[in-house]
Formats: C-alpha cells, structure tokens, sequence
C-alpha cells in the first residue's frame, strides 16, 4: 500500500471519530435536556399537586363506609284483641293514616255501652243528691219544730210535777191531824207519782227530738259534701264516669291501626284470626322520603366537620353518574364500638390501637331524593366540603 493510501485511510478513520465523538456529545446534550425538562415536569406536577392538595383536596374529606338509613316506625296496637283484616302486605307504600289493619271491635263496643250507661247512671245519682238536699232540708225544719214542741211538753210537764208535788206535801202535812183523809193522800201520792212519769217522758221525748234533729243536719251535711262546689257536669263522680267512657271511646277507635307515617310496609308478621296484645310488633314503615346517611369517618378527618357543612354523595344502586347533595346534621355522641354489643376492653397488655369511626348524619336534598329514592341500608360514598363555616 502506498504512503498516499495510507494517509487517506488515516484521514478517514479520524473523520469518522470525531464523526462519533460530536454525535455522543450531541446525544449527551439531548440526554440532560430531556433530564431537566423531565425534573422540570416532575417538580411541576409535583408542585400543582401539592397546591392542588394543600388548597382544594384538602378541604374535602371523604369515606365510603356509610349507608343509608331511616326513623323507622313501628306499627304496634294499643289495646288487644283478635285480628279481622289485614289491607297492607311488605314493599306496598302507605300514606300517613291509612287503615293498615283492623282488630275485631265486639269487646270495645259493649265496653262503650256500659261506659256511656255508668255515665247516665252517674248524672242521675248527682241529681237525686241535689233533690235530697231540699227534701233533707225540710227535715230540718220539722225536727226543730218538733224540738220546740218537746220542749214546751217538758216545761209542761215540769209544772205539773211541781204542782204534784206541792198538794202531796200539804196533804202529807195535814194527814197527822186528820184534816186529809188516807184515800185523799193517796190520791195525792199518785198524781205525784203520775206527774214525775210524765217530766220523765217528756225529758225523754225532747232528747230524742233533739237527736232526730242533729242527725237530719248531719245527713244534710254529708249529702253536701257530694255537690259542694261542683255543677252536675263537673261532679267527680260524673267527671269519672265520663272520663271511662272516653277511654272506652278510644279504646274502640284503637280497634283501627292506621299508618303513623307515610312510607313503605316491611317486616309484616301480622296475619288475619291472630290474637295479639297490646304492645306487639306487627309491621313497620320505612319512610323513604326521609331517608338520611350515616357516615363513618375516621376520628382524624373530623376535626374540621361542622354542623351545616355541604355534603356530596354517591350511591352504588346508581353509580357515580348521579350525585346527591345534602349536610351535615349531626355527629354522634360517641364512635361505634363505644355502642357495640360487647365494647372493645383496651385495658389489656397486649392493646393495639386502632383509629376509631365516628357516625356522622347528613341529611339529603328532599326532591334529588324524590327523583331517586333510595332504600334503607345502600352503600354511600360521602365527601364533605369543610370550607363551610356551618354551625
């Protein structure tokens, strides 16, 4: 090979080395721009999440253990008695007062009866103890008459006892002398004697006219007591007699179980020709248009919940397509294993500790609940804006 091949060969390999050296130095420039620009990109996205977070997100707290939940009211009869119908079946919706079943009303309507007839019976008696007031008080009037009049008898009487005496003791006087003959003086004797059996019945007669007297009073008196500062109307005994009527009354309109609420039948366990008490369980009504959320928020996302603050849920029977508003109603008074069956002993050596969950009520928008009603029991997700100040 000749020395001008040689030096063209050379020339060539050194071109194509510095062909390669200003392509990696090229490649090493491309290299740490696409290294700043992907810093540049992740120390962005990390400061919009960290605004994001600290700005928004973090206002907003949110659990997917909550379900959905009503006052439920359970229909139970206030008297006892044997089942005649039963008009509701479970699922079926019911308004507030509708006839849902009917006890067999034959007891109440004959206790009714004697009810109103002790009533009538009552108003009578308080009016013979008014009548017997007149009549007790004429009789109070003729027992004094007849008191006086035992009394002019016994001053009589007295008069004639003492004349009695006063010819037995002049004819007792003059008997020694022989003036008064025996017979007279026992004639005398006995007038005396006559006239102190007569002071001594008169005495008697005017006693018991007295006590006749006393005793006509004191049934006046006591009759008194019965109507003393009360009307026919408001006597005892017929305010009594009236107030057992009206038990009697509502005992009778108690035969009829009607709804207490509006809302949806569920659990009916009650069945025609049953006998029940009062008391028993027979169905329930599940009102669905009150139906709220009870959200279980762990004790640390709670230090910002207010009353009042807007809540946004989710349903799973719908999916995340449709969305309820509601607030907050109300945090619980204690967490839920404080209320368990069998609380959590923690006063053991081997505790661990585990981050309690607080029900938290909300209450729903009354026409998104319309538009889609919910049952009791779905699963909720909830999230609560904690911007608002509530109350």
């Amino acid at each position: 090979m000749s020395k001008n091949e040689t030096e063209f060969l050379e020339a060539v390999a050194k071109t194509e080395v510095e062909a390669e050296i200003q392509t990696d130095q090229r490649n090493r420039v491309r290299r740490r721009r696409l290294f700043v620009a992907l810093g540049a990109t992740v120390l962005a996205a990390g400061s919009a999440f960290w605004a994001y977070e600290r700005f928004y997100a973090s206002h907003f707290v949110s659990t997917d253990n909550a379900y959905t939940a009503a006052e439920t009211a359970q229909v139970t009869p206030a008297v006892g008695g044997i089942v005649r119908e039963v008009r509701v079946s479970d699922t079926q919706p019911v308004r507030k007062d509708e006839v849902i079943v009917q006890l067999d009303d034959t007891d109440a309507v004959l206790a009714l009866a004697q009810a109103e007839a002790e009533l009538g019976r009552a108003v009578r008696r308080v009016r013979g103890y008014v009548a017997n007031d007149d009549s007790l008080a004429a009789q109070i009037a003729a027992r004094a008459s007849e008191e006086k009049r035992a009394a002019a008898q016994v001053a009589a009487a007295q008069a004639d006892f003492e004349r009695a005496e006063i010819d037995l003791k002049r004819r007792a006087a003059l008997a020694g002398s022989g003036s008064v003959s025996g017979d007279e003086l026992t004639r005398a004797r006995n007038a005396f004697e006559t006239a102190r059996a007569n002071l001594a019945a008169a005495q008697a007669q005017a006693a018991q006219t007295r006590a006749t007297h006393q005793a006509a009073i004191g049934s006046r008196e006591a009759n008194a007591v019965l109507i003393a500062d009360a009307t026919e109307d408001s006597n005892p005994e017929v305010a009594l007699a009236r107030a057992r009527r009206d038990q009697a009354r509502v005992n009778l309109e108690r035969t009829v179980i009607r709804a207490p609420i509006d809302g949806v039948v569920a659990r009916r366990t009650v069945q025609v020709g049953q006998q029940v008490q009062a008391g028993a369980a027979l169905l329930s009504v599940v009102p669905v248009a009150q139906v709220h959320v009870d959200a279980n928020f762990k004790e640390v996302q709670l230090d910002r919940v207010r009353i009042g603050q807007a809540v946004e849920l989710k349903s799973d029977l719908y999916g995340s397509a449709v969305t309820y508003h509601g607030v907050v109603a109300g945090l619980a008074g204690g967490t839920g294993s404080s209320f368990a069956t069998i609380p959590a002993q923690n006063a053991t050596g081997n505790w661990i500790k585990v981050v309690q969950r607080v029900p938290v009520r909300v209450w729903l928008d009354p026409d998104e609940l319309a538009a889609r009603p919910l049952q009791v029991g779905l699963s909720m997700t909830a999230t609560i804006d904690t911007r608002g100040t509530g109350h």
